[in-house]
């Protein structure tokens, strides 16, 4: 069982990005605001795996859930 904590960096290194919290923060400046219509998972710039880990997360209410979440705020703004 997986029991370690779901934060921002360790999200991104689960998607293959850099996680330190500068890459973190150009980023997000670097393709927010996502439109509301588009989904966090649906949004261009991810691959398919990243796309199907960020829509997994999601539907089957992870531990990844909270932190998908914080990430899909940061980017609408």
């Amino acid at each position: 069982m997986d029991t370690s904590k779901h934060n921002l960096s360790t999200l991104f290194d689960q998607l293959g990005l850099a996680s330190d919290e500068k890459s973190i923060e150009a980023f997000t400046t670097r393709y927010s605001p996502l439109p509301r219509e588009i989904a966090l998972q649906d949004a261009p710039f991810w691959s398919e795996s990243q796309s199907q880990l960020l829509e997994e997360g999601l539907e089957d209410d992870s531990d990844w859930a909270e932190v998908i979440d914080e990430l899909d705020a940061m980017m609408r703004h």
